[in-house]
């Protein structure tokens, strides 16, 4: 029953905001992102730190092919639900300052996107997981093309085209494992005895099927190319749902279908794709360094730490998988914040060039400090929720081979040049005419930071709640990998 308010909850808020006018519909839309939250929490408190499935809803959906409305949660998507959860209502408290056109439909799509957000993290039926991806789409298509910034029309329809081809790709595969299950079905445990049935070759034609879906949706090089121009151009509040929770797909697709459907496949090809995401680390992070917009620059910022987290998952192993887990949770939490101080400083001083600010320290001190300890986290010093993933993924990639461990740790260094140099400009230094009358932050403002800074500390002093959470279902993952693959 609680997979199922989790579900539908968001959706028929969502339809009942439709029918709301005026500026109610914010606080009805963070009220119901908080109840949904609040469901999620009462899911954290009863659940059993095993390896098994829970809350678990199995129903006939289409019975002539094979298609049940199955649900359930485990670890790895217990955190993804409550990451969904605590983000959305974050996401639409940064918003009350903001005055957007017909702001009913703008939070129904929100709404409506969390209820695609966390059908995909529940989904244990091949079929019923593509139509809650491709749900996933329409919310953030029409959200990114009603209210985004210039050229919009033409950097989303790319958008949609990238995902759209990627996604029938995936299609393509699961009806190939599907063609191959005994009873015709397909159920996530048919589909991975089927997978795990084919040929090193078949496998290999599966595993790039899905991989370029997921690929595309984190984005890995070199199907990056639609994320900068859409980050940037969308409102902030869908570039954050687009970072902070919607490229999760992308991580969580591997783990949850690609490495126990295609474990062969994987095997035979992850060093090609570890390395693909190897070079998206460098590449990312070496554009980030020349990026004059800090909004453009945290878009690839993301790009970097998205493909660790690729890498580190492809890895195969506990390390690598505990450290993607927390991660995804990490740079879902700060990628968040960085782009808020980016709408901040935009609202303020209406630009987001780098060099046009300086001194903002010198007027608004308070928000220097919060700025500081989200850069800290985005930048993984230790005792930030940052540390904790990069240090455990460094550590599964390093176990798969020491040299691409070796090359995805520069990042590390290039992520600190490129984040402390943009603080540096934008902060420090002396005031200008666009910054020396720098509002203070308002109740809302420092409420959302506040939250986000403390998400930051807590987690990273203490991660083991999360770590224990995931751990039960990340060991057998991978020791069901290592079986298929004959380690």
């Amino acid at each position: 029953m609680i997979t199922l308010l989790l579900i539908f909850f968001p959706l028929a808020a969502a339809l009942m905001l439709l029918l709301v006018k005026g500026e109610q519909v914010k606080k009805i839309a963070l009220g119901a992102t908080i109840i949904e939250f609040l469901i999620s929490m009462i899911a954290v408190f009863q659940f059993q730190k095993n390896a098994d499935i829970q809350f678990e809803i199995n129903h006939t959906w289409i019975k002539s092919m094979g298609i049940n409305f199955h649900v359930g949660m485990d670890g790895i998507s217990l955190l993804l639900v409550l990451l969904t959860t605590f983000l959305v209502p974050i996401i639409i408290l940064t918003s009350f300052n903001k005055q957007y056109k017909n702001p009913s439909s703008f939070y129904s799509l929100i709404l409506a996107m969390q209820f695609a957000l966390v059908g995909v993290f529940v989904s244990l039926d091949g079929f019923l997981f593509y139509v809650f991806w491709e749900l996933a789409l329409i919310p953030i298509y029409f959200i990114c093309l009603l209210w985004g910034g210039e050229d919009r029309a033409r950097i989303t329809f790319k958008f949609f085209v990238y995902t759209l081809a990627g996604s029938l790709l995936m299609l393509a595969g699961l009806i190939y494992l599907y063609q191959h299950t005994s009873a015709h079905t397909f159920d996530i445990a048919a589909l991975y005895e089927a997978g795990r049935n084919l040929d090193v070759v078949h496998q290999g034609y599966v595993f790039w099927a899905m991989f370029m879906a997921f690929a595309i949706k984190m984005p890995v090089f070199p199907f990056h190319t639609w994320q900068p121009d859409t980050y940037t151009t969308a409102p902030t509040q869908g570039t954050m749902l687009l970072s902070g929770i919607m490229l999760k797909m992308g991580t969580y697709g591997v783990i949850r279908w690609l490495l126990p459907i295609a474990p062969l496949g994987v095997e035979h090809w992850a060093h090609l794709a570890i390395t693909l995401a190897v070079i998206g680390i460098l590449y990312a992070s070496t554009i980030a360094i020349v990026q004059k917009d800090f909004k453009r620059l945290i878009a690839y910022s993301s790009i970097a730490h998205v493909g660790l987290i690729a890498a580190g998952i492809l890895a195969g192993n506990v390390q690598g998988l505990q450290g993607s887990m927390i991660q995804m949770i990490s740079h879902g939490v700060n990628v968040v914040g960085l782009f808020f101080i980016v709408d901040l400083i935009q609202s303020r001083t209406n630009t987001q060039e780098i060099k046009a600010l300086g001194g903002i320290r010198n007027v608004n001190p308070q928000f220097a400090v919060l700025f500081l300890i989200v850069l800290l986290g985005s930048v993984a010093l230790p005792l930030t929720n940052g540390f904790v993933g990069e240090f455990l993924l460094l550590n599964g990639v390093y176990q798969y081979s020491s040299w691409m461990a070796a090359f995805a740790g520069i990042s590390v260094i290039l992520g600190a040049v490129y984040m402390l140099r943009s603080y540096q400009s934008i902060m420090l230094g002396e005031t200008n005419s666009l910054t020396n009358s720098f509002a203070p932050l308002t109740r809302n403002e420092k409420t959302v930071l506040i939250i986000i800074c403390a998400a930051i500390i807590g987690f990273g002093v203490y991660p083991k709640p999360l770590l224990d959470i995931a751990e039960p279902s990340v060991i057998k993952l991978v020791d069901g990998f290592k079986v298929a693959i004959g380690k």
